[in-house]
């Protein structure tokens, strides 16, 4: 057998951690099963990965893409951040709340990059708005920026449902374009 480097090695090492946190579920996941699906030692991983919850971030990102790497420009700030929170949603939905619940669990043992990077997104978001001039600045609080993808894993955290679409129009027409635009949302 052909010795995998690189790329290739860690692609495979990804698809052997998704196929086996699916199959066994989050809290059975072993980092030995994991190299055993991989046809690897445990060590391969723990040089990349430091431990499971890690591993499982990166192998969700693998199997369902990363919004980080194709951050929406619709050419309207509702459209985009609606993507946003419609691609998070999706994203719940093939991985399942096993696996989120499981991750959440093991939130301190996550890199906090991986939380600061909807953060990101959103500013990006809020940048493009702003130059198109649809809000008056993309300055905003950092607790402003990542209300709406917050809120949306508060969500899926007390739920085993998809979250209904009317729900992510909400985060985003209630809450989230009131605080960056400046003005309340009138219902009714």
């Amino acid at each position: 057998m052909e010795r995998r480097r690189g790329a290739e090695l860690e692609a495979a090492l990804l698809e052997a951690a998704w196929d086996e946190v699916c199959e066994s579920g989050y809290a059975r996941l072993t980092m030995e099963a994991v190299a055993a699906r991989a046809h690897t030692g445990k060590q391969v991983l723990y040089r990349r990965w430091r431990n499971r919850a890690e591993l499982v971030v990166a192998a969700m990102r693998h199997h369902t893409g990363s919004i980080v790497d194709d951050i929406p420009d619709t050419g309207s700030l509702r459209d985009d951040v609606l993507d946003v929170l419609r691609r998070m949603a999706d994203r719940f939905a093939a991985v399942g709340p096993d696996i989120l619940h499981g991750l959440l669990s093991e939130a301190p043992d996550l890199d906090q990059e991986a939380f600061r990077r909807m953060a990101g997104v959103m500013a990006t978001i809020l940048k493009q708005a702003a130059e198109r001039g649809e809000i008056p600045t993309a300055d905003v609080p950092d607790r402003v920026l990542t209300a709406p993808t917050n809120l949306l894993r508060h969500e899926m955290l007390f739920t085993r449902e998809p979250v209904p679409a009317s729900t992510l129009v909400s985060l985003a027409d209630d809450v989230f374009l009131p605080l960056v635009s400046g003005t309340p949302r009138r219902s009714g």
